[in-house]
Order: C-alpha cells, then structure tokens, then sequence
C-alpha cells in the first residue's frame, strides 16, 4: 500500500497527525504538503497533486488523502481527474460504503468536523475492497467516463 497526501492551511494539522499514524503502522506515504499555516495557499494545488499521483500508480493499494477544513474544495477538485473517484467521509460507515460501492481511490477529510476518529476511518478506507456485485463495477466504469 501506499498512500499520498495533501492538506491546505486548514488540514495541514490534521494532516500531522495522519502522518504519525501512518508512520507508527509503517505504511508507506508521500506528502505534498502543505506543511505549515498560509493562509495563502489553494486546496487546488494539493488535490492536483495527490490526483496525478494516484493515478500515475493505479491499483488496490494506492490511495489519495485530502484534508481541508470542510473536505468539499479537496474533494471537487479531485472528481476533475478521469480516473479518480474521491469521496468525503466523516465515519466508518461512509468509508466503507464508498470503498465497497464505488471503489473510491481518494478519501477527503474534513479537518473541522473529522478529528479523533480519523484512524478508524483511514482504517476502514484502505481495509475494504469493492463488493463483487457486477452493478457496482458497472457503475464505477461510468464513473470513470465522465
């Protein structure tokens, strides 16, 4: 597995902390910032970047994290790329459901509502695999149409 990351000013924080979680269960990452607090910076740029790396590395192990402060900015800009199928969950239920439904590469996060329950999340994020069920599938390829 590996995972690339990306936060703005907002989910720059949120992003750390990510970072140690990943790193205490050795899973590999690259982040692409940001790294500290500018105001200045566009959500754009890091969901740009954590697109283009998901979809240069295509599989079942490879996964984009976007934090901002709401997850929606992040989460727009990434459904821009053919290819990617990013989703904001603020549980495990939501998680799940668009992994198993959908098979989202890309998981949004919103740094202001989404704070201690982040490993669970993650967790079920990168643990569930798309259901066998051909309507998914079937779905997911017009998803990828677009």
């Amino acid at each position: 597995m590996h995972v690339y990351l990306g936060a703005d000013h907002r989910g720059y924080q949120l992003k750390g902390q990510i970072i140690n979680w990943l790193s205490s269960l050795q899973i590999p990452f690259t982040d692409f910032g940001a790294n500290e607090y500018d105001a200045e910076d566009d959500y754009n740029d890091y969901a740009r970047k954590v697109a283009e790396a998901v979809l240069r590395n295509p599989g079942d192990d490879s996964f984009g994290v976007l934090v901002c402060g709401s997850g929606q900015g992040m989460c727009m800009q990434a459904n821009r790329y053919k290819g990617v199928r990013a989703a904001i969950c603020h549980d495990t239920a939501e998680a799940v459901e668009t992994r198993g439904h959908n098979n989202a590469n890309v998981l949004c996060i919103s740094a202001d509502t989404v704070s201690d329950q982040y490993a669970d999340i993650l967790e079920a994020f990168f643990n569930t695999k798309q259901l066998p069920d051909e309507r998914y599938s079937r779905r997911c390829k017009k998803l990828d149409e677009a």
